[in-house]
């Protein structure tokens, strides 16, 4: 939902530093890579309990998956820098709530429930996202991207918000997820919704 809005500022503020790495040869792919790594590593904190630490690595890596793109525009997208992109995100997104099952199994229904409502989110997002490039479809509100990225409720300026405040209030854990998770089903919902009025013609 505000994805679109801070997006002309976080591209301002990463172009500096995009073109200091693009000058030193660190290229997008190798910082999704780092991405990944830290966010293996927030994940491994948490299990541990360790949630606080784990926030500084949760930050880490969104920098990092903010920065690949700045260096890809800098340098030039590739289709697998994208596919690597999307790929980290999502499975950066399941680690998160699966440490707080591992590290106190009373989470385990929400994390469950909140996983499920992610893969409502992601599947609806990338389901759009191939047919609109099959269609020549494009959007560029959030950003050239390397495929159609279809907006909602909880994007990923919500997801990082929301990843802050169980670290913070790890034991608010399960109550934070089911409001979330729900927020996440209302996102898909509206998703199906637009979907279904992009592509009707499939009803013909």
């Amino acid at each position: 939902m505000l994805d679109a809005s801070f997006r002309p500022v976080i591209d301002v503020i990463l172009r500096w530093p995009a073109r200091i790495l693009s000058r030193y040869g660190i290229g997008a792919n190798s910082i999704t890579i780092i991405g990944g790594i830290m966010g293996i590593s927030a994940f491994v904190l948490i299990c541990f309990g360790f949630y606080q630490s784990a926030l500084a690595f949760i930050v880490l890596n969104r920098l990092a998956d903010g920065m690949d793109g700045a260096v890809a525009r800098e340098n030039g997208s590739t289709d697998l820098g994208g596919y690597l992109d999307i790929v980290f995100d999502f499975l950066f997104y399941a680690l998160i709530p699966f440490g707080f099952a591992i590290a106190n199994p009373d989470h385990s229904l929400a994390a469950a429930f909140l996983i499920f409502t992610f893969i409502g989110t992601a599947s609806s997002f990338l389901a759009f996202a191939v047919i609109a490039a099959k269609r020549g479809m494009i959007s560029e509100r959030r950003g050239r991207k390397s495929f159609y990225f279809l907006g909602g409720l909880t994007e990923g300026a919500e997801t990082f918000g929301f990843l802050v405040v169980i670290c913070l209030f790890p034991g608010w854990f399960n109550w934070l997820a089911l409001g979330f998770g729900i927020m996440c089903l209302i996102t898909t919902v509206t998703r199906i919704l637009i979907a279904v009025d992009a592509f009707n013609d499939a009803f013909n």
